[in-house]
């Protein structure tokens, strides 16, 4: 075995175990959040309302709720945040709705997202957004039955 094959071996290894322990690692995680980023991979909630877009948020704005840490753009969007922060996060705890909806935990792409009255809805990638717009409600319904039982 060549060293480059030692570490492609390792890296897909790696990455399996990581997926496989998703699931695990989410029931006790009530916010997707990332090592580096935090939660919902360091983009700014608030934004997503007010700029009708992703919006990068910023190591000088930051504030831990719910076991996480969330990034905002502005000191501003922070201040919002702090206030009503049930009001400005992301819907099951930032996990992709149409993962939730399927009684899964799945990580998001701050791309992939959509307010539907008044609430923010992530996504896994744009394949998956497209299913999730197929029938928003009823995977909104779904997902609300089961979130509560999967974060136990």
């Amino acid at each position: 075995m060549t060293l480059i094959t030692r570490r492609q071996t390792f890296a897909l290894a790696a990455g399996a175990t990581a997926l496989a322990a998703l699931p695990a690692r989410a029931a006790n995680e009530r916010v997707f959040s990332t090592l580096l980023g935090g939660a919902i991979r360091g983009y700014d909630p608030v934004a997503y309302f007010t700029e009708a877009a992703p919006v990068k948020g910023s190591r000088s704005y930051t504030s831990d709720w719910a076991g996480a840490t969330w990034r905002f753009a502005s000191a501003a969007n922070k201040e919002r945040f702090d206030a009503d922060p049930e009001r400005w996060a992301p819907q099951y705890g930032g996990w992709c709705a149409w993962a939730m909806a399927q009684g899964n935990f799945a990580p998001i792409d701050p791309d992939n997202w959509r307010v539907v009255d008044e609430k923010l809805y992530l996504n896994y990638n744009d394949e998956i957004q497209r299913r999730w717009e197929q029938d928003i409600a009823g995977f909104i319904e779904a997902a609300d039955a089961r979130y509560p039982t999967l974060i136990g």
